[in-house]
């Protein structure tokens, strides 16, 4: 089996966060009012010869960059591991707290979450770092048909929505299409259970309310686990920025499950379940024939890049100064909007009055590694699927898997058809049009020298 000195370990834990603490993933105030399921952080260590990676997937919103240092730079004061060879995810689960300086900043429980989360991804290093066991890898690529699906729509009074309604009258067609695919890395241990990697972009915003859960990745994990014996899944979500779970124009039982939430979004805990049994299915349609290769290299790559910011003009900042201190007064009755494009506006308005006076540009980081045939692609934030497919053909051989919201959390990546269209992703973006062009770029070019 271990022809090439090739190891793994699987560790999980448990960072569930207390109650009162906040939750983002909303312009509206929110706080945990109980549990549906609890969070984890999983983790897997690789290790071929001298060489180390560790992968550690987090039920959260998302982490930002400066908790991602602190937790590395505790990470390699435990076990030595160095920041590029370490690879941070955040499952963008909107039923879970975030780790934000931003965002409620001074609240003492939030404070008291994050030194929790930030020790629990430490012991999580550790417990997968001991559990290195010889192990052999395959790869394949499933499908997850009808749970994902474009959530931008242009409309017939010329207007671009983001999540414009179930059975909107107004909706002329969507703007973009979805990536069905499941990707799969399967790693088979000695006498140990089998590591299952599930890679899949989707919004997991499908529960809604303020009581905590992971979402449809959790429910995926949870159903591999069941369905296949003697495995632990780990899950990365893909290239989500533009898609979610909602059918639009849902017939028979699509709309089981779910309820109209307050923002023009449908959701229900149930649908998150049906999700995640998707997902996993796809999983599961090429679990048993994943394409066995040698695992012969491990290697790590980091990859900065400087993007412009997306400023206001002068003739802007005025209504977006009004828009924004009505919607801080708690005045949002007074914004001539409701649903998603009340939180449209409201996001393009913060988006203006905080870049008023800069910055210029900002320096995004990319995450690479070569696992064998296998090229992880992390992107600082949350790219429209645009962007995936065109990394995923960035290798001829092998399979790419390009993760969301990895070592940072830096908002939307929409692609320079969207900012041409408006909609909420784009309005609310402070990155320039050139953002998707930049990353793709950087992401092939990772690629090449990982190889």
């Amino acid at each position: 089996m271990n022809n090439y000195d090739f190891y793994a370990g699987f560790a999980r834990v448990d960072i569930t966060p207390s109650l009162d603490v906040p939750i983002i993933g909303y312009y509206v105030e929110r706080k945990v009012e109980g549990v549906l399921d609890n969070l984890e952080v999983n983790a897997v260590a690789l290790k071929l010869k001298d060489k180390k990676a560790l992968f550690l997937s987090v039920d959260n919103c998302g982490v930002e960059k400066h908790d991602i240092k602190v937790i590395k730079e505790m990470i390699f004061n435990s076990v030595g591991l160095l920041s590029d060879e370490i690879f941070i995810h955040s499952t963008h689960t909107h039923t879970g707290p975030g780790a934000s300086l931003t965002f409620g900043e001074n609240d003492p429980l939030l404070k008291e979450y994050k030194i929790n989360l930030f020790s629990k991804c430490v012991l999580a290093a550790n417990l997968a770092l001991q559990d290195l066991k010889p192990a052999k890898m395959g790869y394949g690529i499933g499908e997850a048909k009808n749970v994902a699906f474009v959530r931008r729509f242009k409309m017939k009074d010329g207007s671009i929505q983001t999540n414009p309604g179930v059975n909107n009258p107004d909706i002329l067609h969507p703007l973009g299409d979805v990536d069905e695919r499941v990707n799969v890395i399967r790693i088979d241990r000695e006498n140990a259970e089998t590591i299952v990697f599930a890679n899949f972009g989707n919004h997991p915003d499908t529960v809604g309310g303020s009581k905590i859960s992971g979402d449809w990745p959790n429910f995926t994990r949870k159903f591999v686990e069941r369905a296949i014996e003697n495995t632990k899944c780990i899950f990365f979500n893909g290239c989500q920025g533009d898609v979610n779970h909602v059918n639009v124009h849902p017939q028979a039982g699509d709309f089981n499950d779910m309820f109209h939430d307050f923002d023009g979004c449908s959701r229900g805990y149930g649908h998150a379940r049906h999700i995640g049994r998707v997902v996993a299915a796809g999983v599961m349609q090429v679990y048993d024939k994943v394409n066995y290769v040698k695992v012969d290299s491990l290697k790590t790559i980091t990859k900065t890049v400087k993007i412009a910011s997306n400023k206001a003009t002068p003739e802007q900042l005025p209504m977006a100064k009004e828009l924004l201190a009505l919607h801080k007064a708690g005045k949002d009755d007074q914004i001539p909007y409701k649903g998603m494009m009340l939180t449209t506006v409201v996001a393009e308005a913060k988006r203006m009055v905080n870049l008023e006076n800069g910055p210029d540009y900002y320096t995004l980081t990319l995450t690479g590694v070569r696992l064998g045939e296998a090229y992880f692609i992390g992107l600082p934030g949350e790219p429209f699927t645009g962007i995936g497919r065109a990394i995923k053909k960035a290798s001829e051989n092998g399979i790419v898997l390009p993760c969301c919201i990895v070592n940072d959390s830096a908002g939307y990546f929409p692609t320079k058809e969207a900012y041409d269209e408006g909609g909420y992703e784009a309005r609310s973006s402070v990155f320039a049009p050139t953002v998707a062009e930049t990353l793709i770029k950087a992401s092939e070019e990772m690629i090449k020298e990982l190889n």
